[in-house]
């Protein structure tokens, strides 16, 4: 039922026939179908260059990566005096929206991964196969909880950091502060856009007003930390944030017994980037995320792979294209159940994989 909703959720949203977009009203010409075409705009951040290494690298230490270079507006801004690279590039990014045509626009994303929760620290504990065949369908271990997760110390302290950055640079770098929030409804990407957000001095303008989105949730598993609390204990938690309007009070998605695949992901990162386009004018856009929504999400837009580790964030720049012509060919795997131990394996190898109790590998059971 799920794919099926995912297959009818992409159709409606990317091949309507007469689809129209916020941002610009588009011109239809003559086709009956139209979806929204995706490309990252590269040169303009040190991840978008293959080779810069993913491996270590840190936003806080590059000026988000943001590249120094001249751009064609330079003559125009510089008019008013010296410019940072930061006020540059956003005189250059509205240029291109305001030259663009009825049926493009551009946007920059900060995909921030949340802070490490203790989901993270129970996979590093028990090491990753065990974690996925065992632990992760539990919801502790006595000691702590990660279901749901919430963040470790080092998460918290990673979400500060990000904050503290987001401070000097929106004071020294004159970086747009987002006009846009948006975060996964997970408790480990609510607790990290918090804190990272939290107490800057940003335009009256541009407030600090999440919305919580189901599709910018992580790769949804048979893992207890995939499945998010319910809608009034998370308004609970954060009173004053919102809800997209089709936000349910139960956990729609997660089951415990079968897992997305991966073009299923893809789809729904699709659809919600696609709302987000759709429906939202502004240009600079915050999402917190997780690790592998945020890899699906940059793959859906035709960034290089760039993988993230707890806390880090990557800036992109989106050209959003409306063309008019039935969206191409997609195929969408069914969810799959996956391989669990009954009990506490016997190894955890990288190599071999899980090894349960009384059998040499994994076996599939009910969860």
């Amino acid at each position: 039922m799920m794919v099926q909703f995912l297959v009818n959720s992409l159709l409606l949203l990317v091949a309507a026939p007469g689809a129209t977009l916020a941002w610009k009203a588009g011109t239809s010409g003559c086709s009956t179908y139209s979806y929204i075409n995706y490309t990252t705009v590269t040169g303009f951040f040190l991840q978008d260059d293959p080779s810069t290494s993913p491996s270590g690298f840190d936003y806080a230490t590059t000026n988000w990566g943001l590249i120094n270079r001249t751009y064609p507006t330079d003559s125009k801004i510089e008019k008013c005096g010296s410019k940072t690279q930061w006020q540059k590039f956003a005189y250059y990014v509205k240029t291109l929206n305001q030259e663009a045509d009825g049926d493009t626009a551009y946007k920059v994303f900060f995909f921030g991964r949340h802070g490490e929760g203790w989901h993270n620290a129970a996979e590093s504990y028990y090491g990753t196969p065990a974690w996925n065949c065992y632990w992760s369908e539990l919801e502790g271990n006595g000691t702590v909880t990660w279901a749901d997760a919430t963040l470790t110390p080092s998460g918290i302290a990673q979400a500060v950091k990000a904050n503290n950055y987001w401070k000097t640079t929106l004071e020294t770098q004159k970086v747009p502060a987002p006009e846009s929030y948006y975060t996964s409804p997970l408790m480990r990407c609510l607790i990290t856009a918090n804190i990272t957000f939290s107490g800057l001095s940003l335009p009256a303008s541009r407030p600090f007003v999440p919305v919580i989105k189901e599709f910018f949730r992580e790769g949804i598993s048979i893992h207890t930390c995939d499945h998010r609390s319910n809608k009034t204990y998370i308004h609970s938690q954060f009173p004053t944030w919102g809800f997209e309007p089709s936000f349910a009070e139960h956990d729609p998605l997660w089951n415990g017994v079968t897992g997305e695949e991966s073009s299923s992901e893809a789809a729904r990162s699709k659809i919600v980037l696609d709302e987000v386009f759709a429906e939202d004018d502004n240009t600079w856009i915050s999402v917190t995320s997780h690790s592998g929504e945020i890899a699906s999400l940059l793959s859906v837009l035709r960034h290089r792979t760039f993988s993230l580790s707890t806390g880090q964030i990557i800036p992109v720049l989106v050209k959003a294209q409306r063309l008019y012509q039935a969206y191409p060919s997609t195929t969408i795997n069914a969810w799959t159940s996956l391989a669990t131990c009954t009990q506490p394996p016997i190894t955890s190898i990288a190599s071999i994989g899980c090894v349960c109790s009384g059998s040499p590998t994994a076996t599939a059971t009910p969860a």
